[in-house]
């Protein structure tokens, strides 16, 4: 009998993978470091789940550097908790747009409120691209704007 595949997002950093992993687990509920192999100071092979989702970081020297393309996307329940979590991540971190963020281990994540796809997808098409616009304008995510350029796309309909 064969295994089913084990399907985890690997990483790959050159420093402190560690640190980064148990940040991680700090921040997000359902979430555990796994298992910590070091192959002899070099190398580590980190193993853990963030929101019950598996991942590797293996921290080895490399000249290869993580970038925006790859970025873990953590959808939120309401501004309090983008607001905790973007502060969290954000400390010696970058901020981008759209909701990205660099945090300080190099790691690009995107923190999004539920309630913005809840908007785009409640409205009309005019409502939807008013969402999307007001995106397109901010940093970090602002539930009120979005929800208030919703509300202002539907008065002009």
């Amino acid at each position: 009998m064969t295994r089913p595949p084990n399907i985890a997002t690997f990483l790959w950093m050159s420093a402190n993978g560690q640190e980064a992993a148990e940040f991680y687990v700090s921040l997000l509920p359902d979430s555990r470091i796994v298992d910590v192999e070091d192959f002899g100071g070099v190398t580590k092979v980190i193993s853990f789940e963030l929101g019950g989702h598996p991942y590797v970081i293996m921290e080895h020297p490399t000249e290869h550097m993580l970038n925006e393309s790859f970025s873990i996307a953590a959808r939120v329940d309401g501004q309090a908790e983008v607001d905790r979590l973007w502060d969290a991540l954000m400390e010696g971190g970058q901020s981008m747009a759209c909701g990205w963020l660099r945090d300080r281990f190099g790691i690009c994540w995107q923190i999004t409120p539920m309630q913005m796809d809840d908007l785009r997808k409640a409205g009309t098409p005019a409502q939807a691209q008013a969402v999307f616009e007001a995106m397109m304008h901010m940093i970090k995510f602002d539930v009120a704007a979005l929800e208030a350029a919703f509300e202002a796309a539907g008065e002009t309909a």
